[in-house]
């Protein structure tokens, strides 16, 4: 352990976020997500929820600042009527970490599964809400 490093991050999620750079992405994948499918780099966090690791990976890593919505969701599929909750719980975790966020890049089921193939890494998780799944892009880092 060290000091002001939340509890939730592991050693590997850490080595994940310090080895990113500027303009990389990193998955948030619900329990539902084929993480270990779609991830060049995988990162298991089995027993935590999307929120808390959320939390904690916005208190070490900036959003970045030179493109318009850093933070995509995965869109809900035309004809399902799931209206995802955790997309404002999402909104004000975001919001208490940075006050350039003005809103969420939304993309097509499909489409986010091809841009998590992409992505620097894939964090797995336990998430049991649906459309629970987010992509960060980082930042700059400028203290």
């Amino acid at each position: 352990m060290l000091k002001g490093i939340p509890p939730i991050i592991s050693p590997d999620l850490m080595r994940v976020l310090m080895e990113m750079g500027h303009g990389d992405e990193l998955v948030l994948g619900d329990g539902n997500f084929p993480a270990a499918a779609c991830g060049k780099r995988l990162v298991r966090c089995d027993g935590h929820a999307v929120p808390k690791l959320l939390d904690a990976i916005l208190r070490l890593c900036p959003l970045d600042t030179f493109v318009e919505r850093p933070v995509a969701l995965m869109e809900v599929v035309p004809g399902d009527s799931t209206v995802p909750a955790i997309w404002e719980e999402y909104r004000a975790i975001i919001w208490k970490h940075d006050d350039h966020f003005n809103d969420f890049e939304f993309v097509e089921r499909f489409a986010f599964y091809e841009r998590a193939k992409q992505a620097y890494a894939i964090v797995a998780t336990s998430e049991r809400a649906l459309y629970a799944n987010i992509i960060l892009k980082k930042g700059v880092v400028v203290e």
